[in-house]
């Protein structure tokens, strides 16, 4: 798969054999991700290779040929990863053997790419960028998305009174499922204003903002004293930029956090995925595959992703 400006294109290419260090997989289920749409369309901070190149960054296979010096993993063993270098939207393909992490016998290689990195992503924003505790109130944007579905049942266990943003009222409903105690539909109603009336003029202690130029400044709004602003996506476009000023004015923290810097070490991506699978496997995570698409029509993928039709995960089956 390949992608030149923003046009994907399929193609056959050569794999080859792993090199020391490396492994070979063959996937069964590749992870779509709106950080792939962002790489694409060259809006990513780290920018990608230069065209062409093999967008994806997530993918669940089995290992078919083991580099030399590895002796962690082995042919026939299911894995997954989140990582770089990209090139998940392929059938096989060759990656470090030591970015990807052993798959659970008791998790289905497509549950598995579709929690990966946006239960990842999840498990860092709630622990880690801000720490959700029992009494804090949170706003959680596209709430109805991949992660912003991960982030609303996460907050809700650990205690958190959930508040979610959606385009639709079938949206809503599933954000309700969720976790969300109030779920604000922003075509209908102004958020600030919403969020305002639900916490009483206190605001909220943290926002996850994944949707960028159109919310950031509604997003401050809500803080409360002291509150978090975490920005992790920009799926409306890039935010303007936002002065200290707008800060300043009631001590506000803000963030822009990057998966890859919250799992940078070998340390970090094992127990951050053994975190997801945990809350998978007690039952605080539920994970919904709304669509899977077979990998050659990935465009079409792109597309549905970027134009909202998706709710929940995407699933890529090569």
């Amino acid at each position: 798969m390949k992608s030149q400006n923003q046009v994907l294109k399929w193609e056959d290419v050569e794999v080859g054999d792993p090199k020391d260090g490396e492994i070979r997989i063959k996937h069964k289920a590749i992870g779509l991700n709106f950080l792939d749409v962002y790489y694409r369309k060259g809006l990513q901070i780290i920018k990608p290779p230069a065209s062409p190149f093999t967008p994806g960054e997530e993918g669940v296979g089995v290992v078919t040929a083991v580099g030399p010096g590895v002796t962690d993993r082995k042919v026939g063993e299911l894995v997954g990863y989140a990582c770089y270098p990209m090139g998940s939207y392929a059938e096989e393909r060759i990656l470090p053997a030591n970015k990807v992490v052993p798959i659970p016998p008791s998790v289905d290689p497509v549950v598995a790419a579709s929690i990966l990195l946006k239960g990842m992503t999840a498990q860092y924003l709630v622990h880690r960028c801000f720490k959700v505790q029992p009494g804090h109130t949170v706003l959680i944007h596209a709430a109805a998305g991949g992660t912003g579905s991960l982030l609303c049942q996460w907050a809700n266990a650990l205690g958190a009174t959930v508040i979610g943003t959606v385009s639709t009222k079938e949206k809503a409903a599933q954000a309700k499922e969720d976790g969300c105690h109030h779920v604000i539909i922003y075509k209908e109603e102004d958020f600030v204003a919403r969020v305002n009336e639900i916490t009483s003029g206190k605001g909220v202690e943290v926002v996850y903002d994944s949707v960028g130029k159109d919310t950031i400044q509604g997003s401050l709004a809500c803080l409360k004293i002291r509150g978090y602003l975490v920005s992790f996506g920009e799926a409306s476009g890039a935010p303007d930029p936002v002065p200290l000023s707008a800060l300043g004015a009631k001590s506000l923290f803000l963030t822009r956090s990057s998966f890859f810097q919250y799992t940078a070490t070998r340390e970090e991506l094992v127990e951050t995925a053994a975190d997801v699978f945990a809350s998978l496997a007690s039952g605080v995570l539920r994970v919904r595959v709304n669509r899977t698409y077979p990998l050659s029509q990935a465009a079409q993928a792109h597309a549905d992703l970027e134009n909202r039709k998706t709710t929940g995960s995407a699933v890529l089956i090569p």
